[in-house]
């Protein structure tokens, strides 16, 4: 590991809030950051080793940790809640975003088609976050005390988050809240219809959809995929309808 590669993983751990020279801290040597670089390594860098060891025991320990988490600050929610707003913080979306808040893209070790594809970044900035909570894990000790510093990293961000989806359970699932809503009064189920508008990957305006329930149209929204278009029409329905959190806070200050 060169001198200049050391400093970049020692930063980024700060960044993250941790503090590796403390007394609990693997330290700074390369066989103590020897984990992070794992972890920030993808596989398509095609490096001795790389990063999908590293993941597959991140996706283990980060369950953990939020479940953890869910305790200590959300202990009146049922498992049911918990189980909802759990599979919200350890999503590949809520990931993803976590990579690019905490500054992980340009650190990455990636093979030159990866490092093209912009598609396709979501998906490798979340795996190779998800392997980093493993490499944590790893450099601090695993069983004994490893879980520590994941908490102490993600804690603040789930706290915004869980925030967040507490106030608007159906955040980023506005289909199946507008499909609740349509069936609790009768009326059916929504249709979607959606069209391509652009062929570049990667554009977030590349579908353009509309959802109806029976012959009225309720609202429309674009996204990088079908998924995501579909999403957000919903998600403008809800509001229409006023029933998004922010269509009642405006109706109470009304």
């Amino acid at each position: 590991m060169t001198p200049q590669r050391r400093r970049q993983l020692l930063h980024l751990l700060h960044q993250l809030g941790l503090d590796p020279a403390a007394p609990a801290g693997p330290g700074s040597s390369d066989s103590a950051l020897a984990p992070i670089e794992e972890a920030l390594s993808h596989r398509s860098a095609g490096r001795p080793v790389d990063h999908e060891q590293l993941e597959f025991l991140g996706d283990a320990v980060l369950r953990l940790a939020a479940s953890l988490y869910l305790r200590r600050h959300h202990p009146q929610l049922s498992v049911g809640q918990s189980s909802a707003l759990r599979a919200q913080l350890v999503s590949d979306r809520w990931l993803g975003e976590l990579a690019l808040e905490c500054g992980l893209e340009p650190l990455l070790h990636l093979g030159a088609m990866a490092a093209a594809d912009r598609a396709g970044r979501a998906t490798v900035l979340a795996e190779c976050c998800e392997a980093l909570i493993g490499g944590l894990f790893v450099a601090w000790g695993a069983s004994d005390g490893g879980l520590e510093p994941v908490l102490q990293w993600l804690t603040p961000h789930w706290q915004k988050a869980s925030a967040e989806l507490l106030d608007d359970p159906h955040r980023h699932n506005w289909k199946s809240a507008l499909q609740e809503w349509s069936q609790g009064q009768r009326r059916g189920l929504p249709t979607y219809h959606s069209e391509e508008r652009s062929r570049l990957h990667g554009d977030p305006r590349r579908f353009l959809c509309r959802v109806e329930l029976g012959s009225e149209a309720l609202g429309e929204g674009w996204g990088g995929s079908r998924r995501q278009a579909e999403q957000q029409a919903a998600r403008a329905a809800l509001a229409a309808l006023g029933l998004s959190p922010a269509a009642k806070a405006s109706a109470a200050a009304g």
